[in-house]
């Protein structure tokens, strides 16, 4: 088991990964400072099948445990489940001294840490992800809810208090929701990390390449570049902002597509190779944009906006980015691998390169 400290201005706290490490999970909760009342275990209708049982025998014979279900999927992260899931700890009595476990992926760390943040006005709670994209949204405290009008509009920073990430978990992951986390990992290594970028395109060659310790040393890399950032810049007033690199379309494309029907990652890394080619021409240079398609479309993802999107929609959405101003839409662009600015784009630059995609 790997333990990395998680360091904000508002708290500290540790990331364990391993495989195997949820039976220790009693072990991380005896070393939090205040005693536990109560816990209520917040999950999924495709994770709970697999590992709530698991989770609830470790905790059996020291806590008293609640359970939450809510649906698969990011049309789940909205003000009616956020509702839900409050109803729940209410009925089933939690308090300030109760703590919330969100063991899932990043639909369920969002809304659990966003429950945890709002329930009579902020309980602890840990991260258990059982997705490979879960290990960006996992750390540094950023939790929310979908509105229609965009996405993670509603939300908070509340810190958990650890994360427990059991590598076994990752094993019934199917491909895509796989592709949907490596895309993150890449973004990580691009915007931060030269020799970590090396690395993977060194060692990942095609997606089969993925697995074992392998898979568990990308994991780490990509956590340890989120936990130096968040570390600088725990509340996104400046470097924290990098992490959007491919957000600002990507985001974009899940909310005109309607929530769910492509997985985050994948629109995210659409997003990275739009960001790309406005970065060759804000910047006058040459990014090698032909290399990074050739190089995605290795591991299978798609690399061009989804058919039938309409661009000036999809530019009105851009707008609506939380690092846009007056109508302004701020983008992160790439210098070279490692360093990223955020800048302001025209909106006729932007409209003609997703004009062209």
């Amino acid at each position: 088991m790997a333990a990395i400290n998680i360091t904000t201005d508002s708290k500290q706290y540790p990331l364990y990964i391993g495989s195997g490490i949820i039976s220790e999970l009693p072990k991380v909760l005896q070393q939090l400072t205040n005693p536990i009342s109560k816990i209520l275990i917040i999950t999924d209708n495709v994770v709970a099948p697999l590992y709530l049982e698991k989770v609830v025998s470790v905790l059996a014979r020291d806590y008293a445990t609640d359970k939450f279900i809510i649906s698969h999927g990011e049309t789940a992260k909205n003000i009616d489940t956020y509702y839900e899931c409050h109803t729940c700890a209410l009925t089933n009595g939690l308090d300030r001294s109760s703590l919330i476990l969100a063991l899932g992926g990043g639909v369920v760390g969002d809304v659990a840490g966003f429950v945890a943040a709002t329930y009579q006005r902020g309980i602890p709670f840990i991260q258990i992800p059982t997705t490979l994209l879960a290990h960006d949204s996992a750390v540094g405290g950023k939790v929310a809810i979908n509105h229609s009008l965009g996405k993670n509009m509603i939300g908070a920073f509340h810190q958990p208090e650890a994360v427990v990430y059991d590598t076994d978990f990752l094993e019934t992951l199917p491909k895509k929701e796989l592709l949907s986390g490596f895309a993150e990992v890449i973004k990580e290594a691009i915007i931060w990390d030269k020799d970590f970028y090396k690395w993977i395109k060194e060692n990942i060659m095609t997606f089969s390449d993925l697995n074992g310790d392998q898979l568990q040393y990308a994991i780490q890399k990509g956590i340890a570049v989120k936990a130096e950032i968040v570390s600088k810049d725990e509340r996104e007033n400046g470097i924290r902002a990098f992490l959007n690199f491919g957000h600002t379309l990507g985001h974009a494309i899940e909310t005109e597509l309607g929530y769910g029907e492509i997985t985050h990652g994948e629109a995210v890394l659409i997003g990275m190779l739009y960001a790309i080619k406005v970065s060759e021409q804000y910047f006058e240079k040459n990014l090698n944009y032909q290399e990074y398609v050739d190089w995605f479309k290795k591991y299978g993802y798609a690399t061009t906006i989804p058919a039938g999107l309409d661009p000036n929609k999809l530019l009105l959405r851009m707008k609506k980015d939380k690092k846009s101003t007056a109508g302004n839409i701020r983008m992160v662009l790439l210098k070279e691998v490692g360093l990223v600015e955020v800048h302001e784009v025209n909106d006729e630059l932007l409209y003609t390169l997703l004009k062209s995609e």
